[in-house]
């Protein structure tokens, strides 16, 4: 399978095939290729593994964005919203300005605990305003909504455990 994903702005090329072993697939990015082990990670995540000394590190984390087509990727205690074949979602517009139709979710990108949550049902917010804040791996990640709207849910408090994809906030 080749993807087209944009991290940062920047467009990447990524094929991905598996080997034969299991859990293990063979990733090129814009044709340089390694092997990476892939595991399941609660729910909805997904840890990868790098056994080569050549990155700087071994393991990334994904799982579901808040908005269609992406995903959120932590790579060294950092979190990157990762657009899958952007251009042909989308997804430009949606961080253009809060274009987007529908109910949007703002899901946990990591296994972790909420610390703080910023809005309530009922309240007004706008495109990536912050909506939550969950720590992980000892790092604090607020979550921001996709869009402009009103916040139908809040489904998590402070000091709630929470997996890889699930929902805390719900934006119509």
């Amino acid at each position: 399978m080749t993807f087209e994903i944009e991290v940062n702005g920047r467009t990447r090329s990524v094929a991905i095939e598996r080997t034969g072993v299991d859990g293990r697939f063979r990733v090129s990015v814009d044709g340089e290729t390694t092997l990476v082990e892939a595991r399941r990670n609660g729910g909805y995540g997904l840890s990868l593994l790098f056994p080569d000394a050549a990155h700087e590190t071994s393991k990334v984390s994904i799982a579901p964005g808040s908005a269609r087509g992406e995903l959120l990727a932590c790579v060294a205690g950092r979190i990157a919203a990762v657009g899958i074949n952007a251009r042909r979602t989308g997804r430009g517009a949606a961080d253009a300005g809060g274009a987007v139709d529908g109910e949007q979710k703002v899901t946990a990108p990591m296994p972790g605990r909420v610390v703080r949550v910023l809005v309530a049902p009922g309240d007004t917010v706008e495109a990536r305003q912050p909506v939550a804040v969950v720590e992980a791996m000892k790092m604090e990640n607020e979550l921001r909504s996709p869009k402009a709207g009103r916040v139908k849910d809040v489904a998590v408090a402070a000091g709630t455990s929470v997996e890889a994809g699930r929902v805390l906030v719900i934006i119509d």
